[in-house]
């Protein structure tokens, strides 16, 4: 057998993840907030990367000799990384220039000629109230150091009730570390001998699970229960055992067993379960320090008489452009590495604003496909969701379905129904009986939502008879497990804790 070398020409097809559509696919499957934080990182690390605000953006686009001046404004399109059918993507040449050596020139004349995407911008209507803005509530462990500086206890004591304090949880709770590392903690702070506070430490404990809010610092829920029947009064032999022996059977609402053990009449049990009910199990939550989070939509749908518009919210989004000053130096700049530096954050400005727009168009265009599904949904509300698959709107609009669920992932859309995240219009489908049109689970779950509310709270629906309900009502039918399934995802209790005895 002879060896031999010889040239010879093949032909094959692969996927170049060049560093644009890294970037562009790094970008579309972040949310908005983290979208934000990587252009204000990209503004403070590529000195060519300029946020020109709103203010100058409205000039440019009224003043011709300031959009000339703005050649690279961020409103502008731009050629993006075009995604394929399978999700593949190639970084597209400007004017015939090849991707590393970008024709700036041209590349600066076709943005300063080109139209400006829509834009959104919040109403003050739409705005968060002034209440919203106000300085931050007093925290749980705030108020009740103050209360602990109130009560004039010795050094060594108050160091105990700090450390018990800082060791809370946001419902109140002390729960780890153990009262007695606490303790020895103390007496090491102090150079006092082992065991020399523990009498301290549980008498301080003590003490602050009656300062306000009451049951605070307590160690388990029956704990926090009775020093608040204790305060407040109530704390009969009926009560303390209900809490003390039945505490499960109390939350089953099981309360003919309980007056069976305890050998008590049930209208007892009944009174002493009124008198619960009036404790919180969650002392603490009154001083939550926990920030609500507002969410920002990233697309609009709008009705307009019979017809739906969809448009993009780049309210809070830098305007980007490149700096017309760095320009000028690449111009200038005969130093072959100086030139090359510059030219390569060029590039580096360029992809991102390329990459941000490319983001925003896949965004609607996914947004307009879903509206296209979903008509009956926008125009009739949640009993009218269709079952939808990512399949679906890849094909509608010629992408992979991994490109689909990045543009749909902490993605949020304001429509005339409400706020939605985008992924909440992909449904399965479930049949109906009589080869009906098949309707999406979260109508299902709206559906079991309605016959929960509308029972009677003493004889409340079991999960069986809901099944029945939906088919002899609406013609669907599902098994008692997917009911249940359903309920706890909509956070309902099974019907024996939602009966109401009294």
């Amino acid at each position: 057998m002879s060896m031999e070398m010889k040239q010879s020409l093949r032909l094959s097809q692969q996927m170049v993840m060049t560093p644009q559509l890294q970037m562009a696919i790094k970008l579309l499957q972040v949310s908005r907030m983290e979208l934000l934080e990587q252009v204000r990182e990209e503004l403070k690390e590529n000195p060519f990367l300029e946020d020109v605000g709103e203010t100058q953006a409205e000039q440019v686009r009224d003043d011709p000799e300031a959009r000339a001046e703005m050649q690279l404004s961020g409103e502008t399109e731009t050629p993006a990384p075009q995604l394929d059918g399978r999700g593949e993507g190639r970084e597209v040449p400007v004017d015939g220039q090849p991707a590393g050596d970008v024709d700036w020139e041209a590349w600066m004349e076709n943005m300063a000629t080109a139209p400006s995407p829509p834009v959104y911008r919040l109403s003050d209507e739409e705005l968060p109230s002034i209440e919203q803005t106000y300085t931050r509530r007093t925290s749980l462990a705030e108020h009740l150091i103050r209360q602990l500086n109130m009560a004039n206890l010795p050094e060594e004591h108050r160091y105990i009730g700090l450390l018990i304090i800082g060791n809370l949880d946001s419902d109140g709770y002390f729960k780890d570390p153990p009262l007695e590392e606490i303790v020895e903690e103390a007496e090491a702070q102090f150079g006092l001998p082992p065991g020399s506070l523990q009498e301290a430490g549980s008498a301080v404990l003590r003490r602050i699970q009656r300062f306000d809010p009451v049951g605070c610092a307590a160690r388990t829920l029956q704990e926090c229960l009775l020093v608040q029947a204790e305060v407040l009064g109530i704390d009969d032999e009926v009560l303390t055992r209900m809490l003390t022996e039945h505490l499960q059977d109390l939350e089953k609402k099981n309360y003919a067993k309980i007056a069976r053990d305890l050998k008590v009449d049930i209208e007892e049990i009944y009174e002493a379960a009124k008198d619960i009910q009036r404790l919180d199990p969650r002392p603490g939550r009154e001083y939550s320090t926990e920030e609500p989070q507002y969410i920002t939509p990233d697309v609009y749908i709008h009705k307009i008489g019979d017809q739906y518009f969809v448009t993009v919210n780049d309210d809070g989004l830098p305007k980007l452009k490149i700096s017309s000053y760095y320009l000028n130096t690449m111009r200038q700049r005969e130093n072959k590495e100086a030139r090359e530096y510059v030219q390569e954050r060029l590039r580096s400005a360029r992809w991102l604003i390329d990459s941000i727009q490319q983001r925003q168009r896949t965004i609607v265009r996914v947004t307009e496909s879903i509206l296209k599904f979903q008509r009956e949904f926008f125009d009739k509300g949640i009993n009218y969701l269709k079952p939808l698959t990512l399949r679906d709107i890849a094909d509608d609009i010629n992408m992979h379905e991994s490109t689909i669920s990045r543009a749909t992932s902490n993605k949020y859309v304001h429509t005339p129904q409400g706020l939605f995240e985008l992924k909440y219009f992909f449904n399965a489908g479930i049949s109906k009986e009589g080869g009906g049109e098949d309707i999406a689970s979260e109508a299902v779950k709206r559906l079991i939502k309605g016959i929960i509310q509308s029972e009677d709270p003493k004889n409340p629906y079991s999960d069986q008879k809901i099944v029945e309900l939906l088919r002899d009502r609406h013609k669907i039918d599902i098994a008692r497990r997917t009911v249940a399934k359903y309920r706890e995802q909509l956070g309902i209790l099974p019907s024996a804790q939602r009966k109401q005895v009294f």
